[in-house]
């Protein structure tokens, strides 16, 4: 075989460089124009522009073409553009106040013109003709156009209450998380309870229930006094208020954020918590017995959660707390349960029950022995105006080196609730 000769080769590489190699860029030569902006004269017309749909071109066009504008007596600021090819029976019209252009009315730009002479090197700014930019449509002549009217709004119709909830559930059931979804099918199933038929039911059923008398006069108290669950045939103070029906089981989970504040191995800030629990950290701390340490902080968390929701929904700590985020569980328990009106403030009963659940916690936590200075200023209330509760709850307050506490005493007894009697207006 013949070697190829290594001179053809060199020059069809260099041939084949020389055809991929890119063009050179133009060389732009500097400019020193002189700006000169012409104001707009009532006497003379300012120049109009305008852009084709149709892709019509009037310079390529074989016949000539005409160009006129309309202004409206009345209104001044109406104008229309109207270019007529000559021998057509269509004609471009655009309008300075009608579809593309009430758009363009929305901004506040100002549209110029710019017209550049190279030989006396002068850039002339003018203003354009009712600032817009006509979009310049096909039109047939001698027929008479009009915009549609704009498509009317549907009004949103008002629906009741019920259809509210409904809609809101359907909303919550295709959005929601398990957990949402799961609480709502609960809130379903105690609204079934109280439906006609249900109340029925359960009355027949009822018949046959032997009603215990003592239980029957615990959840009247409970009602009447306003205070948490209680049993009054405890025979220790642990057992006097029942702590599985202050906290929920299903709550306990939400309130271990004090118990791993404390697991770290960097201090934890506690300052935005109340001082009832920032008092009792260090002791928290002491404690062995690693479920009861739990047990203790997850009872100050729920402490700290009733204070927060207190703050809430009164106007005397609402600037403080409205920033505080609770748990959706237990957000929805408060709600409930202390019975939130549209104002977002809690009733007067209420408000007791409240205070009642964060006082009998303050036992649990203080071991039924509790100094309640630091737990009034967290209620934003005085010792005096606690020690009514704190006796409606059926504690003892004690006097120790000038400093009060409240105990809480074994059989649980209550003071008699006085009824104020009616006047009768009758009589005479």
């Amino acid at each position: 075989m013949e070697s190829p000769d290594p001179k053809s080769n060199k020059k069809a590489i260099t041939k084949k460089k020389m055809v991929t190699e890119p063009p050179p860029e133009p060389v732009h030569e500097p400019v020193q124009a002189k700006i000169e902006v012409v104001s707009s004269d009532p006497s003379k017309m300012p120049p109009f522009i305008g852009y084709f749909t149709s892709g019509f071109d009037p310079v390529k066009s074989s016949s000539g073409t005409d160009v006129q504008v309309y202004r409206n007596k009345v209104m001044h600021k109406r104008t229309e553009l109207v270019v007529s090819p000559a021998g057509s029976s269509v004609e471009f019209v655009g309008t300075s106040y009608e579809g593309e252009a009430v758009a363009a009315a929305r901004n506040p730009a100002t549209y110029m013109l710019g017209v550049f002479d190279k030989e006396s090197q002068t850039l002339k700014i003018v203003p354009i003709g009712g600032n817009k930019i006509f979009r310049l449509e096909p039109r047939v002549k001698g027929v008479e156009y009009k915009e549609p009217p704009p498509t009317p709004i549907k009004m949103v119709e008002e629906m009741t209450a019920e259809q509210l909830a409904e809609k809101k559930r359907n909303t919550d059931a295709a959005l929601g998380t398990k957990r949402s979804n799961k609480m709502h099918s609960r809130l379903a199933d105690m609204r079934g309870d109280e439906e006609p038929e249900a109340k029925k039911n359960l009355d027949e059923k009822m018949k046959n229930v032997e009603v215990k008398e003592t239980a029957l006069a615990n959840t009247e108290a409970h009602v009447t006094r306003h205070i948490p669950p209680y049993n009054s045939s405890a025979t220790t103070p642990q057992e006097a208020y029942v702590l599985d029906k202050i906290i929920l089981a299903e709550e306990w989970n939400y309130l271990q954020d004090i118990y791993y504040s404390l697991q770290k191995e960097v201090a934890a800030d506690f300052s935005l918590y109340p001082s009832f629990i920032r008092n009792r950290i260090n002791r928290l701390k002491k404690i062995e017995d690693d479920s009861e340490k739990k047990k203790h902080s997850c009872i100050l968390s729920f402490i700290n959660y009733l204070v927060k929701f207190k703050d809430q929904h009164s106007m005397d700590g609402i600037s403080s707390s409205k920033f505080e985020k609770l748990p959706y569980t237990l957000h929805h328990r408060f709600t409930t349960m202390f019975d939130v009106t549209e104002s977002r403030r809690l009733p007067p009963e209420k408000m007791n029950l409240l205070i009642s659940y964060v006082l009998v916690l303050t036992l649990f936590s203080d071991d039924f022995r509790t100094d309640y200075r630091d737990i009034a200023k967290d209620l934003r209330m005085t010792t005096l105006t606690l020690r009514p509760i704190f006796e409606h709850l059926g504690c003892k307050l004690i006097s120790s080196q000038k400093v009060s506490y409240a105990t809480l005493p074994i059989p649980l007894t209550f003071s008699q609730i006085k009824k104020r009697k009616r006047k009768n207006k009758n009589k005479l």
